[in-house]
């Protein structure tokens, strides 16, 4: 449940860029609000870019952020930073205000995203190498915590799907041990762990309903997901849409989608089908399939405009030039266009008037 999300890189070009001082930096406005700014990564560059959403105008550009090929973002409560997980390791505190870093770290080998606690107090990162999280204070980014991921198969794993719930928690899957561990730091730096085995093959990718109540995580040697309802005293794990590729061939995956860019429009779930050119609907009232949409290639993000009427999909290389809307009311494809050579990402603007 990201403060905000972030706007990509893809859109960057085309933007009139401001004067640019001798140090290569544009000043940044001494006062100004944060509510319609955006942060883009420029992958390529190790830097991001600080955008004014109104005026489609970029603020600033700030740099030394390392590798951010596949990066991700979260921010504070009051907007003011952001926190960017970069694929080497790196934890950069980004002070959207004043257009600099404000801090930043080297926490692990290879890191592949985080998240926020509900008070914003703890940044959490989840690791590719060596495997496990490590949770930092968001103010100084000190090292607070750092707890393994050693399944019951004894092997430690990479960690993905990391989401916060309320009260100091967050939930995560162990891909290399097909388990899902909810970590609460609600008592301190030492948490306690409630531990689910057996949820499926090689989870990939997670994500958490807007109200904490459902957790999905995707499974990429099956089909299917494996879903836990959080609001029920004794939580368990539960299979939804179990064998959606029964009967057909399984397409090459270039790209896996990303459940991170599930959509949730209402009591519906649009969510990117592994191994098929299909978004899968799913009803959050019963966590059933209520049908299958299909498309022109293999989805990567289904992302939901704030209203919840229409869902914008992008897709994996080699169609990543196209984009595709979905009116979730009559479940059709009712727009398809090529705005770039290659669409990595789609972000509304906060009031949902306009899609970068």
């Amino acid at each position: 449940m990201n403060r905000r999300s972030f706007l990509t890189a893809s859109v960057a070009a085309g933007f009139a860029t401001p004067a640019l001082a001798a140090d290569g930096v544009a000043p940044c406005p001494p006062t100004r609000g944060t509510g319609d700014l955006g942060l883009i990564i420029e992958r390529a560059t190790g830097s991001v870019l600080i955008v004014d959403t109104t005026t489609r105008a970029i603020v600033s550009r700030v740099g030394g952020l390392g590798d951010l090929s596949h990066a991700t973002v979260v921010f504070g409560p009051s907007e003011r930073y952001a926190y960017v997980f970069g694929r080497d390791g790196g934890l950069t505190k980004v002070d959207m205000l004043a257009c600099r870093i404000d801090k930043r770290v080297i926490q692990a080998g290879n890191s592949i995203g985080g998240a926020i606690s509900d008070d914003g107090a703890l940044i959490v990162a989840s690791n590719y190498t060596p495997g496990g999280i490590k949770v930092f204070d968001a103010d100084s980014l000190a090292e607070l915590a750092s707890i393994p991921a050693v399944g019951a198969n004894g092997k430690s794993s990479k960690t993905v799907g990391l989401v916060d719930l309320p009260g100091r928690r967050f939930a995560y899957a162990l891909y290399d041990a097909d388990e899902i561990w909810i970590a609460d730091f609600s008592a301190g730096m030492t948490p306690t762990l409630t531990k689910f085995t057996d949820v499926g093959r090689l989870p990939y990718d997670a994500n958490v309903t807007s109200d904490a109540r459902h957790y999905l995580a995707g499974l990429f040697g099956e089909d299917g997901f494996a879903h836990i309802d959080l609001w029920t005293e004794n939580p368990k794990v539960d299979r939804v849409s179990s064998g959606y590729d029964a009967g057909r061939a399984k397409l090459p995956i270039y790209k896996m989608p990303h459940l991170e860019g599930w959509a949730q429009s209402n009591s519906t779930l649009v969510v990117p089908a592994a191994g098929q050119h299909e978004a899968l609907l799913i009803d959050l009232e019963t966590m059933k399939e209520q049908g299958r949409i299909a498309l022109h290639s293999q989805p990567v993000f289904c992302v939901a405009r704030p209203d919840g009427r229409e869902v914008w999909i992008n897709f994996a290389h080699p169609d990543n030039d196209t984009v595709q809307v979905l009116d979730v009311f009559t479940r059709k494809i009712v727009h398809t266009f090529k705005p770039g050579p290659a669409v990595l990402h789609l972000e509304f603007t906060p009031r949902g008037h306009e899609v970068w």
